[in-house]
């Protein structure tokens, strides 16, 4: 079985998101697939089961287990089809469980996702999100993941926090967030309940941090940058209850695995 590792938000290795794409007649079971993601140690490892040409089952696993959304490894996956088992069409369809069809489009150098708007609800910024971020947020909300506006861009980017602090707060990811001078917003993603203490670049992050800097910003075109050690730049656009991501993808390597 082959294993293709893609970094997904970059056109260079070593940047953007690295992912670990396989493909499945049919699913394995749990275990086998949370052993493979444990194996593989990278933020998710995309599962595809084919339905046609350009339809997919997907599932994604991080090293601590499955979760409902996860974009950079859709990005990668929608990738590796185009590029290894090309669709008669320029878009690809993937059905999850949770989280309804996804698709991937090929627009010209890049591939842009179509995902669902998570609603976000303000809440009060406290002593601990100061104490567990080092600097104290300006806003705060809530929606799947936990957002916090920084004061400063610089803040973002120089952001050391403590891990076993945040699993203290509700939501399955940390996300920090500021206005930029070069893009419209950088921001960074924490996942220590997941086993994942930062992903470099988190698509389905974007899912609030768009909505949030669509408001605030008047425009619905954002040019988002993840300004983590490996760092990537998403394409973005508010499209109601939906959020358009794009971005391009670097083949790493492509493995054989005996399983």
């Amino acid at each position: 079985m082959k294993t293709y590792i893609v970094d997904a938000f970059t056109n260079e290795v070593f940047k953007g998101n690295p992912a670990a794409v396989t493909f499945w007649d049919e699913f394995p079971d749990d275990k086998l697939m949370q052993d493979i993601a444990m194996e593989n140690n990278l933020s998710e490892t995309a599962f595809a089961v084919k339905l046609s040409d350009d339809h997919y089952n997907l599932r994604w696993f991080t090293p601590g287990g499955e979760v409902d959304l996860c974009g950079h490894a859709t990005l990668a996956t929608g990738f590796v089809v185009f590029e290894f088992f090309p669709p008669k069409s320029n878009k690809v369809t993937f059905t999850t469980v949770k989280s309804g069809d996804l698709t991937v489009e090929k627009k010209d150098n890049l591939l842009q996702m179509n995902f669902p708007v998570y609603t976000n609800k303000q809440i009060e910024v406290t002593d601990a999100m100061e104490d567990a971020l080092g600097v104290r947020p300006v806003e705060a909300y809530m929606a799947r993941d936990l957002l916090c506006v920084l004061p400063t861009e610089k803040d973002v980017e120089n952001l050391h926090p403590d891990l076993e602090k945040l699993k203290q707060f509700d939501g399955l990811l940390t996300n920090v967030t500021a206005k930029s001078e070069k893009f419209d917003c950088s921001s960074r993603s924490f996942g220590p309940k997941t086993n994942v203490p930062e992903d470099p670049v988190c698509g389905s992050a974007h899912c609030q941090i768009v909505p949030y800097w669509a408001e605030k910003l008047g425009k619905n075109n954002i040019l988002a940058y993840q300004s983590s050690h490996r760092s990537g730049i998403l394409h973005c656009e508010l499209d109601g209850d939906r959020v358009k991501l794009s971005g391009e993808a670097a083949l790493y390597s492509v493995n054989e695995v005996n399983i």
